[in-house]
């Protein structure tokens, strides 16, 4: 029977999936078998895998570990639409929306079933399993209900290792609330505790890691400094709120006359916004999430992420007049997945994925493109042949990437193809079904290019690879940085 360590947190974001894609890849370099594992996530950047969709971390850990993603390393999937409602997706596959009460009430059952069974399969199949908690293990006010943290901890029977983050302060008493929280045959599982995003001299830490040990008989393992391996960005956390803006990819150095910037509208259901982060990491390239009311004299391209419901953040976009600046705008400008739908005409049959009633929605007119929509769900990886037309002019070659999404798109009038079957293009104006797009190199390099000529920049070297992989460096942060042998693992 395979051991399970459960990576659990005191909150969201302190990085419990960087520790949990390091400790799987660590593993898979000494020859373990090991699998990740998440009951239950709440995201709205997932991915594709032959069985349907799963959270992006546990993709992204499924990689590190070296074995092919698949629904059993996330069996329940929460994807939040907005008006305290989610898409429930078991075993990767949609079975409706639901409202937390009504999830709870009936079908958390289903879900924990779902999960249980998962987990049984990895353990048959492996030597270790990773599993990721949710957020804090210490929400009491769900403890008879915490699938990803307490219920897993009790199925898989796992040791669990306690992650708390530093730089947002109050780091020991985090903990030591957090295991005086936690129900006592919990509380006997935890093995050990890591301290992360730690800035500074390590060694003023020691007084309060040495009281914290005397106080609770924990161990803390290790202290990981303040960095980001690279590793795709999970939940809406590390994005602004909705009305504000911010900026990122902006400390390489290059002054702002030799750099062009990206406005993103910043959705308030925005998903697979993980689509912007390689644009992001490219020299003289800013990302800016907008909110949707902000002009864009600043910008020179805008791309349009994703969104979890369409038709909502289109008519966000509308009252705020974001279609009327589009529309005046003169630089390249993308639509991905939600973002192709809303540059079309129309959309109908909206009321099957938005929440009101109409049948036809308007849509932003940039590109000549129908949408209808329908209750069944595209979930599939793709390649497809890039024909380099509108902001992608000058590419070509093979680009892969996932595709996830309700509601089919047909041309209705005189536009380019720029994928077998798929978008629609003009000149300046390009829309995709094809998330992560902007992984492939072509693409990429293509669109950062087209954008600079746009916008009369020269546009600098191209940038040398680091040939370091995020998931050996996540590895080498939790190696070099924590005392793995106290875990008892292979």
């Amino acid at each position: 029977m395979a051991e399970t360590l459960l990576v659990a947190g005191t909150a969201s974001h302190v990085g419990k999936s960087t520790v949990a894609a390091g400790l799987c890849r660590y593993l898979a370099d000494r020859g373990v078998s090991v699998a990740p594992f998440k009951a239950q996530n709440m995201s709205n950047n997932a991915r594709a895998t032959p069985g349907g969709e799963i959270g992006v971390s546990q993709y992204v850990q499924a990689r590190a570990a070296g074995v092919a993603p698949s629904t059993d390393h996330n069996p329940v999937l929460l994807k939040p639409r907005g008006d305290g409602e989610s898409q429930l997706v078991l075993d990767g596959e949609a079975v409706g929306h639901f409202e937390a009460r009504g999830y709870y009430d009936d079908h958390w059952t289903d879900a924990l079933e779902t999960a249980r069974a998962a987990h049984d399969r990895l353990v048959r199949d492996h030597d270790v399993v990773v599993a990721e908690g949710a957020g804090s293990i210490a929400e009491i006010n769900l403890h008879d209900r915490d699938l990803a943290n307490v219920e897993t901890a009790r199925f898989a029977d796992a040791d669990v290792l306690l992650v708390a983050d530093i730089e947002r302060g109050g780091v020991f008493a985090s903990l030591v609330g957090t295991l005086e929280l936690l129900p006592d045959d919990v509380r006997e599982r935890v093995v050990g505790a890591v301290v992360t995003k730690f800035r500074g001299d390590r060694s003023l830490l020691d007084p309060g890691i040495e009281e914290f040990e005397a106080r609770t008989g924990v161990p803390v393992l290790g202290v990981l400094p303040y960095d980001d391996p690279g590793l795709p960005e999970e939940d809406s956390v590390s994005l602004p709120a909705v009305g504000e803006r911010a900026v990122v990819g902006a400390d390489d150095g290059m002054p702002d006359s030799e750099s062009v910037t990206v406005a993103v509208p910043r959705l308030p259901r925005i998903s697979n916004f993980t689509d912007l982060e390689p644009l992001a990491r490219e020299p003289g390239v800013r990302v800016a999430y907008v909110p949707p009311e902000a002009t864009l004299d600043d910008a020179d391209a805008v791309v349009l992420p994703g969104s979890k419901n369409t038709v909502d953040d289109l008519l966000a976009l509308t009252d705020a007049g974001f279609g009327d600046r589009l529309r005046a705008f003169e630089g390249p400008v993308v639509g991905l997945c939600g973002g192709y739908q809303m540059l079309g005409e129309e959309i109908t049959n909206a009321a099957v994925e938005g929440t009101g009633d109409a049948d036809r929605v308007e849509g932003l007119g940039l590109l000549p493109v129908a949408t209808a929509f329908s209750a069944s769900k595209t979930v599939e990886h793709v390649e497809r042949d890039l024909r380099g037309v509108g902001p992608l002019a000058g590419a070509s070659g093979t680009v892969e990437g996932y595709e996830i999404h309700m509601g089919d798109s047909t041309l209705t009038g005189d536009a380019a193809r720029p994928f077998d079957g798929d978008g629609a293009a003009t000149d300046g104006v390009l829309g995709t079904y094809l998330h992560d797009l902007f992984v492939n190199d072509t693409a990429r390099v293509t669109f950062v290019r087209n954008t600079f000529d746009s916008a009369g920049i020269d546009p600098p070297p191209a940038a040398e690879r680091d040939e370091d992989d995020p998931y050996d460096r996540a590895a080498a942060l939790v190696a070099d940085h924590l005392d793995l042998d106290l875990l008892g693992l292979p």
